[in-house]
Parts: C-alpha cells; structure tokens; sequence
C-alpha cells in the first residue's frame, strides 16, 4: 500500500481507503464488517470513513464495535464522521455550533474513540453564518477532539471563504475536501478546485470511484438484484446513474479498452483516479470480502495507464474539463 499526504499537512493516508456509506448497517453487519476492515487493516489501509448520516449512525456504531472488538492500536489509524444529517428537529441537523459539537460528540460515542482525525462538515448550510461554523470546527481541533477538519461536496468559492474566515481570525481552516471523483464526475476536482492546491494546500479524499457501480461494466446488462442501485431507498441514486443513455455506451468503451489491456473495467477506473496527484485517498465501498480483496489487486497493475491510456480514456468520455482561469 502507497501513502499520500493529506493536502499540505503532515498526515499520511493510504491511496485507498474504507468508507462505509451504504453498506455498513444496510448491507454489511457485524461480523462482516470486522472481517473486511481486518483484511484492508492488514493490506495497509489505514484510514476508515464514515457520518453522522449514514444509516442514522447505525454505520458509525458498526465500525466503532469493529474497531473495538480488532483492538487496533489507536495510533495506527485514521477514522472520520462528517456532520450535518443528524436528525429531523432544526437543532439536530446543519452546521451550527450547538450541532456541530452534539454530532462530535455523538460520533466519539458510537465510533467508540477518544477523538476524530478528520471531521468534515458534509454539505454548506447557507443558515449558518460561516464564521461560527469555522470557529466551533477550531474549537474542537483546539479541544483535542478532532485533529483535521473539512469539507464535503462544497464549491470552490465556499471552501475558499472558509479558507479566508479561518487566515483572518487566525482559527484553524479547512485541510481536505471530500468530493465525488470518477471518470464520469471530473469538473470540480480537476477544473474548479485547480486553484485551490495551490492556495490553500486542499487535500482530497474522493468517494464513489467506481460511480456507484457503473464503472465495474455490471449494469451494462441491467441492474443486478443485489446491487446497491437495487436497493430500497436508493432509487434516486439508480436514476441519477442510469439516467444518461450515452454513458453506458461510453462504459462499453472503456471495458473494451480495459480488456485490450488485459484489465477488469473497475481497476482501470481505480487507477485512473489514483493518476490524479491532487488525490490523498480514494473511498472504497464495498459489501463484500471479496469485492475488497478484488479491488485491492488494482493498484498493482497502475503501470499500464500511460499517457497514451489517458489519452485515449479522454478521448471516449470527451469530458475533460477545460484550462481552470487563474483567480
């Protein structure tokens, strides 16, 4: 296993790492989850993703047990929660402080740790002013509760006024962003966000590398009954991927190209995403042993992504985003 540093800071996080959004506490149980978090801990995957929101918290219960019952030593990984879905009452959801601190509070709770290495605020909340937002983030990094805080599925120009709050008040500002990125979903990572590495030394920790799925070639034939775009609940998420008809005709291309090279389509989706330098980390969902012992297999064929590869890839999609202007 490969390590990236966060952003700019010090922090050293695997290429690829565990996240637990739709299987933990929907798909994947107890025992299954120590059994996959024991192999990616044993194949150097040191950082575990996780929210408030996913499953109620039923997903951070889950891991915490896990983690527990492993009894890794707690310097020897990364856990993360994000806030902002934490309940129905006004109080229990957004990014005002009294919230931001009840959902810290409760992630230690349920992930059974002492404190958050990175904590994200998950979406923007246009009621909170940003400035308590960042301050109660900087109070809890101060409180030792949380070591690194971010964003997740935040503009540019948002991350970038948290950025400007925290210099000006001399708080602590926002390390990494959390965004989609695969090679169907590129512009924020690659266009809009180009100028902030530079800037403000934003680290990435993108999630849904494979598309939900689409990026493995198994919908091309319609959608399997245990997917999780079968899954009740999640019909936004299957109609938001399958909505595009020239995206599975895109996707029967790149499999060809994969197996001209001799790969499985979601390898060569994984690398792709891990060619990007701007990438700390790639979130890995997965329901099933095997599913992490496959795609843990990726990183060691990176080589045959060459350029022309990365040109011809560029090529089928035809949605490499333009030049970012300079701010």
């Amino acid at each position: 296993m490969q390590y990236r540093r966060l952003g700019r800071s010090g922090l050293q996080v695997s290429e690829l790492s565990l996240g637990s959004w739709v299987t933990f506490g929907q798909q994947v149980d107890l025992a299954d989850a120590k059994a996959i978090m024991a192999h990616a801990y044993d194949a150097g995957i040191n950082f575990f993703d996780n929210a408030e929101g996913y499953e109620a918290g039923e997903a951070e219960r889950l891991m915490g047990q896990a983690i527990a019952d492993l009894g890794w030593s707690r310097d020897s990984f990364v856990v993360s929660s994000k806030v902002f879905w934490g309940g129905e009452k006004p109080t229990q959801r957004g990014l005002s402080r009294k919230h931001v601190f009840d959902a810290c509070h409760a992630a230690l709770s349920r992930l059974q740790v002492d404190y958050l290495d990175l904590y994200y605020c998950h979406r923007p909340d246009i009621d909170t002013p940003i400035y308590e937002t960042v301050r109660a983030m900087h109070d809890l990094v101060s409180q030792g509760k949380v070591m690194y805080w971010g964003t997740s599925e935040w503009n540019a120009q948002q991350i970038t006024e948290a950025w400007a709050v925290a210099k000006a008040e001399n708080l602590i500002a926002p390390v990494m962003e959390q965004p989609q990125y695969n090679m169907l979903t590129r512009d924020k990572v690659e266009g809009e966000f180009a100028p902030l590495y530079s800037l403000t030394g934003l680290g990435i920790t993108s999630f849904s590398p494979l598309a939900s799925g689409l990026l493995t070639g198994k919908y091309l034939n319609g959608i399997p009954d245990d997917s999780r775009l079968a899954l009740p609940g999640y019909e936004w998420l299957r109609d938001m991927l399958m909505g595009e008809d020239n995206k599975l005709a895109q996707i029967k291309q790149l499999d060809e190209l994969a197996q001209s090279l001799e790969l499985p389509l979601h390898h060569l989706a994984l690398n792709w995403c891990l060619a990007n330098p701007q990438v700390s980390s790639i979130i890995l969902g997965v329901s099933k042993l095997a599913q992490l012992q496959d795609n843990l297999q990726a990183v060691s064929h990176a080589d045959k992504l060459t350029p022309q590869v990365m040109e011809q890839i560029d090529t089928i999609l035809a949605n490499k985003p333009a030049a970012p202007q300079r701010w």
